[in-house]
């Protein structure tokens, strides 16, 4: 085993792995440099905690000749006998290495021995990863050498861990920082925040379509159900929303009780305002469905559930708006308020989906003209449009 080059290794790790672009390349470069120096590596993993509301971990899985295979865990994993009963459970609770001689058949404390058995490893040894907020992550290392590892072999592996352990972290950092902004403020938010759009009084304008939806009767469920189920309808009843919202290119920038606001942004210079607002309606209607499908059972009954969503386009501004360095990462401007407006308009009419002139013009075709309405706080009545496929609830 070749010490000046493991080394450099592990100064190539405290000085940022500089020429690893990606996560996966991190891994692959630390392999294969590791095997150069003379390391038998076989089967090599890395297993993160992340920050994420759906995600519990992360983890890369490297082997010798073929490209490192990344995937993601749910938090159910936590109650997986798989992985209750691993050497990463272990790692991850106490922050103790754990090891694995496989050549000695007696040892099955843990399934994945026989697994890695079968694929003639010889050797298994689980790292802790320690993070600098006293997180134990996991680093699992194996070979096929006959004997397994030899104890300069292991010492090697340990002496490199902490410096991985290093860099490991500051990529997951950025990451955690980059999926906490996405999942508070959106994706267009996120990344100018990340890109240091931070100060109070930074905006910009923007024309997008914007959306503005509430669920009806919500006022009247909260006073009669208890706050854990009417928390778990609200999630579902956004569920109906915000798939849709994003999977026709709207974000999603704030939910505030029941209501919820987005923008499908039109790009300034290539962008079709047409289509953006075809892609709204597409999204409106899909809700629509989605949220008269929703049912929830309360003892010897089942909730059904009602929504509206007015549709308007227009220019916005956009950016940090707040007080002192309570900021908030949101839209404001006579375009969000008249879409606020209709939105109140829809309920009064018994209307899911309703729009703007403005919006009905653009994307013409399927309305309803249902009259002219004076708007709080506009100077001019607003003609207001519906869908003609919807019929009025009563």
């Amino acid at each position: 085993m070749n010490q000046p080059e493991l080394q450099k290794i592990t100064d190539w790790l405290i000085d940022g792995a500089r020429s690893a672009t990606s996560p996966t390349r991190l891994m692959s470069e630390t392999c294969e440099r590791l095997v150069a120096a003379g390391l038998p590596l076989y089967r090599v993993g890395v297993f993160v905690r992340t920050l994420h509301p759906d995600i519990y971990g992360r983890n890369f899985i490297w082997r010798p000749g073929a490209e490192v295979e990344m995937g993601t865990v749910d938090f159910n994993i936590l109650e997986s006998p798989g992985f209750t009963n691993s050497p990463l459970m272990i790692v991850f609770t106490e922050g103790k290495e754990v090891r694995g001689r496989l050549e000695d058949l007696q040892d099955s404390r843990f399934s994945i021995f026989d697994d890695l058995r079968a694929e003639g490893v010889t050797d298994y040894i689980a790292l802790p990863l320690h993070f600098t907020d006293g997180l134990s992550h996991a680093s699992s290392w194996t070979t096929k050498q006959p004997g397994g590892f030899t104890d300069q072999q292991l010492a090697a592996l340990r002496a490199l861990v902490p410096a991985l352990a290093r860099v490991i972290e500051i990529i997951q950092w950025r990451r955690t920082s980059s999926l906490l902004l996405d999942t508070y403020v959106g994706n267009r938010a996120g990344e100018r925040i990340l890109k240091g759009q931070i100060r109070r009084g930074h905006t910009d304008t923007m024309d997008a379509a914007i959306w503005l939806s509430d669920l009806r009767g919500f006022t009247a469920l909260s006073d009669r159900l208890p706050a854990e189920t009417v928390v778990d309808i609200l999630n579902g009843y956004f569920d109906c929303q915000v798939a849709a919202i994003r999977d026709h290119g709207g974000e999603v920038l704030k939910f505030m009780g029941d209501g919820l606001l987005a923008v499908f942004p039109i790009d300034e210079y290539v962008g079709d305002v047409r289509q953006v607002c075809s892609h709204a309606l597409d999204a409106a209607r899909e809700s629509r469905a989605s949220v008269e499908a929703m049912h929830y059972p309360i003892g010897e009954t089942v909730e059904r559930f009602r929504f509206g969503v007015a549709l308007h386009v227009g220019r916005i501004l956009y950016g940090n708006i707040g007080g002192g360095n309570r900021l908030d990462f949101t839209c404001i401007g006579p375009a969000v308020n008249l879409a606020a407006r209709l939105e109140k308009i829809a309920g009064k009419l018994n209307r899911t989906v309703v729009a703007s002139e403005g919006f009905a013009g653009i994307c013409a075709g399927g309305w309803d003209d249902l009259g002219e309405f004076p708007i709080a706080g506009f100077s001019k009545a607003e003609r207001v449009f519906g869908l003609l496929d919807e019929t009025p609830a009563g």
